[in-house]
């Protein structure tokens, strides 16, 4: 994830894809195990991965399914990233709802922005 944007800028220039057409699920420590919300711009709250994509793409107008992981009891950058980096400490149930509501989301909002504008 942290070099994504190494591939990704590309494939979106070969696509010609508009940069408010693109959708990007990642992990989100800033929100609780469990929670998933949608946007489009915003912050890089120091995400390794979205500062790739922004690179890449040439700006940080894409959309993004934030899915929560939640945050470690320290914000050492080591302890962090060993958080980000390790296997789930929820029950492989939780986990596997957690995907299946991020994907949910993300084809609602793949729905929505093939949708014709009015």
């Amino acid at each position: 994830m942290n070099a994504s944007g190494d591939s990704a800028g590309p494939a979106r220039g070969s696509l010609r894809a508009p940069l408010d057409r693109v959708v990007v699920l990642h992990d989100e420590i800033d929100l609780p195990f469990g929670e998933v919300r949608a946007r489009q711009g915003g912050g890089l709250a120091g995400h390794n991965g979205l500062k790739s994509l922004k690179r890449g793409f040439g700006g940080e107008e894409f959309w993004r399914v934030r899915v929560g992981v939640g945050r470690p009891d320290s914000t050492d950058p080591d302890v962090v990233a060993s958080y980000v980096l390790s296997r789930f400490r929820e029950p492989r149930a939780e986990v596997q709802a957690l995907v299946e509501r991020a994907a949910d989301e993300a084809e609602r909002l793949v729905e929505r922005i093939a949708s014709p504008r009015e």
